[in-house]
């Protein structure tokens, strides 16, 4: 059997021989035809050496992975709300975007302090700068917006240094939608399948959720008159995330399999469920209601974070099954040879 042979669907080509089942070993794999019983080769099935996956498993601690990246994309999107609140003179709600994403990015950094093991690991990472790296290159874009998001909160709740508070909100406003992007090309750096094979429109589904969680924050924070930028925000944050998450399952192939099933199936559909009922929600009567207002602030930031607990635990799943990883190889492989075939014959 070569490499070719085996694909998504079973070995290519298959038919009856020595090495199918017969009799009652045959079971369910049977087939009546009008000539008598004609038994089955079973389906392929993807394995490696002593039953071993292929990949190790990520060793990351769900809570506290998947709530950094959660919480990453809310500061990084409170930032950029924060900034517009104040450019068009809502001062409640640039106040609960600037202490919303203080308070998310402290979290945030305290998960991944706390799934490091010990503080000193983080700093460690701030011995180089290594452009090539998504980890060295995230580690020091937090440790640049991290205190411009605290200046901005302190100067805003103290009224001092007012100068000096603006500017940091525009700073983290700048950075802001790096922060919510970085985290998914941490993850599309790695070898896990369903996290690579996205690589193009994660960061856009992660920059949608995160503008769509931090539209719903100001929404629950802010009286309904001064939260129409936040409304705005979560409906344009919610089309942004489901159309790129659609892209992506779309064009990744057998991996997306990952975001259908299972743990990562169930939270990438309520997902889907929570931030579209929230979007609509946002755009209907949270605009004269402050309990529905409340209401759809709260499914979005529900649906946010199941967006990246599914995308998480649909990671680690992809890792789980061999087929993940040889399949897509294989295509892969045998577009290259199809092109060199043609290339050749052109010639």
């Amino acid at each position: 059997m070569s490499r070719s042979d085996v694909t998504r669907e079973g070995v290519k080509g298959a038919s009856p021989g020595r090495e199918a089942l017969t009799g009652k070993a045959a079971g369910r794999h049977r087939r009546r035809r009008r000539g008598g019983e004609e038994p089955m080769v079973p389906k392929a099935k993807f394995s490696s050496y002593y039953g071993k996956p292929v990949l190790n498993k990520p060793t990351w601690k769900p809570m506290d992975i998947a709530g950094y990246l959660f919480l990453g994309g809310l500061a990084g999107g409170s930032s950029a709300l924060a900034a517009g609140a104040q450019a068009t003179g809502r001062p409640g709600l640039a106040r609960a975007a600037k202490a919303g994403a203080f308070g998310a990015i402290s979290l945030s950094l305290a998960a991944l302090v706390h799934d490091l093991g010990r503080p000193a690991r983080f700093l460690n990472m701030l011995r180089v700068f290594k452009p090539t790296s998504p980890m060295s290159v995230g580690s020091w874009l937090l440790s640049g917006y991290a205190p411009l998001a605290a200046a901005a909160t302190a100067s805003d709740l103290t009224g001092r240094l007012r100068p000096v508070g603006t500017a940091a909100t525009a700073g983290a406003a700048a950075l802001g939608p790096a922060v919510a992007a970085y985290t998914a090309v941490l993850l599309a750096d790695t070898a896990a399948p369903s996290w690579h094979e996205g690589y193009r429109e994660l960061p856009f589904a992660f920059v949608g959720s995160g503008a769509s969680a931090a539209g719903g924050l100001g929404m629950l924070a802010a009286r309904v008159g001064e939260a129409g930028p936040a409304r705005r925000m979560a409906a344009f944050g919610t089309a942004l995330e489901l159309a790129a998450i659609q892209v992506m399952k779309q064009r990744m192939g057998i991996a997306s399999e990952t975001f259908e099933q299972g743990k990562a199936g169930r939270l990438m559909h309520a997902s889907e469920a929570l931030s579209g009922a929230g979007a609509v929600l946002a755009l209907t009567a949270g605009r004269r209601s402050r309990v529905a207002a409340a209401a759809a602030g709260t499914a979005l930031l529900c649906g946010s974070a199941a967006l990246r607990f599914g995308v998480f635990h649909a990671g680690v799943a992809s890792t789980e099954d061999p087929k993940y990883v040889v399949v897509p190889q294989r295509e892969r492989l045998d577009e290259a040879e199809r092109q060199r075939a043609e290339r050749a014959g052109g010639a």
